[in-house]
């Protein structure tokens, strides 16, 4: 079988209509956020992101930049709703209004319904879901200004499992199908096109290191279609397409990426 994760850049697409444009990635100093940022700058996209990984975003940025690419990290608190949208008035201030936002950022870290008060609760929600409200409210009227713009929010397929480790991540993640498909409804006479990107279980370093036990794998394995662990730059690519206008008929829909577990 051919080694997919090594081949150059060339063998996959190239979209023009992504050179230069302005990207907002949230968490994107590691994970699937980083390969994120990696496959739009490859593109040519001015590409900025958020994280409160200082030392990876801040590594993550001076080697785009080396490379020739434009990128620009901030660090931010995402559940700092004032802080995060001036960040994203950072961002229009030196490059202009967004074309694309990528609601990236989450936190799926274990939890049962015993442990979890009022106040872990709202926590998760800020980390999970509330963020990608205000960062779309944040970067709508530019994208209205110039007429066009994708809207990507990062949701699971925990939800429709369902997993039964993480209820409140499960439930944020449930309710973005929600917020995706309203915001696809209101922006879309303003040629804004929202939706939404579900992973299964995608081979991140954090996931090998907390959860890829292997029984988790062989579990994973066997609900899948396809036999191998899917890779982070597997769903950059599907974002890379959501992105670009090769997909400017394609809104309000919600997009798995998960070797065929659902």
């Amino acid at each position: 079988m051919r080694d997919f994760f090594t081949m150059e850049m060339t063998q996959f697409a190239t979209y023009p209509s992504l050179r230069s444009r302005v990207v907002l990635v949230t968490g994107g100093a590691s994970g699937i956020g980083a390969a994120i940022v990696e496959a739009f700058a490859q593109q040519g996209a001015r590409i900025a992101f958020l994280d409160l990984a200082r030392q990876q975003g801040e590594s993550l940025a001076a080697r785009l930049t080396a490379a020739g690419h434009t990128a620009l990290f901030l660090p931010c608190d995402l559940t700092d709703t004032a802080a995060a949208q001036q960040a994203v008035r950072a961002v229009e201030e030196q490059w202009g209004p967004l074309d694309v936002l990528v609601n990236n950022a989450a936190n799926d870290v274990r939890h049962t319904v015993e442990e979890i008060t009022p106040e872990r609760w709202d926590q998760l929600m800020a980390v999970n879901l509330k963020h990608q409200f205000f960062l779309a409210q944040a970067v709508l009227p530019g994208m209205q200004r110039q007429q066009h713009g994708s809207i990507i929010n990062m949701g699971s397929i925990s939800w429709a499992i369902p997993s039964t480790d993480l209820p409140v991540y499960t439930t944020a993640k449930a309710a973005i199908v929600g917020l995706t498909k309203t915001l696809a409804h209101l922006a879309g006479q303003y040629n804004i096109r929202v939706n939404c990107v579900m992973p299964g279980a995608i081979l991140t370093e954090k996931q090998q290191r907390l959860w890829l036990t292997p029984e988790y794998k062989q579990h994973v394995l066997a609900a899948q279609a396809i036999q191998r662990m899917i890779q982070p730059e597997e769903v950059a690519r599907l974002v890379l397409f959501l992105a670009a206008d090769d997909s400017t008929a394609i809104t309000s829909q919600c997009h798995v990426i998960d070797g065929g577990w659902i």
